[in-house]
């Protein structure tokens, strides 16, 4: 017993003294190139907005522009085209959370993914202060772009276009990381 407390105590010295080094001359470190040219081909803060909203030609430049400059560049043009889809901004018609036409298309130009800090964080629970301030997995974001669109000041006009129908996954989410089910 004594001779393998020995050994022990000597391989462990050994490996210290054999780890242990003040030189820090021999220290590499890499450095990550990031010269070049990157673009950024697409952003989807808020789901189906330059679909809808943007005519083809414009959807490229959509992409690429900063949200700071979206609604000076494009929110005219969404509101023309929400004019166009929805009879309920008619005549000074607003939606459930009291926007009008002019309100509700500067929102969604601005194509960012808000984040409560200090709130619910939901596309739409049911709470209209709560619209819009995040996203969580289960949100049926498509739905609640339509009736906001579509379904006027208490989401009851155009109930046949104010739902895409699909109420939920074909795969339940996990309770813990990675919370979505494989694709297979």
């Amino acid at each position: 017993m004594k001779n393998i407390k020995i050994l022990t105590l000597v391989l462990t010295v050994s490996l210290m003294v054999f780890n242990c080094s003040n030189d820090d001359d021999n220290i590499k470190t890499t450095t990550i190139d990031f010269s070049g040219t990157y673009t950024q081909e697409d952003q989807m803060g808020r789901p189906a907005v330059n679909t809808v909203f943007n005519a083809s030609a414009d959807k490229d430049a959509f992409n690429v522009t900063i949200p700071s400059a979206q609604n000076a560049a494009f929110q005219s043009k969404f509101e023309t085209n929400l004019l166009a889809l929805s009879p309920a901004y008619a005549n000074g018609g607003m939606n459930a959370l009291g926007q009008d036409v002019a309100a509700f298309t500067g929102l969604l130009a601005t194509d960012v993914l808000n984040v409560s800090l200090d709130g619910t964080t939901t596309f739409f629970d049911g709470v209209a202060a709560n619209t819009l301030s995040g996203r969580a997995l289960a949100d049926d974001v498509i739905t609640v772009e339509l009736l906001l669109i579509f379904g006027g000041e208490d989401f009851t006009e155009n109930p046949g276009l104010s739902n895409d129908n699909v109420d939920a996954n074909d795969k339940a989410f996990f309770t813990s990381f990675p919370y979505l089910a494989s694709p297979h």
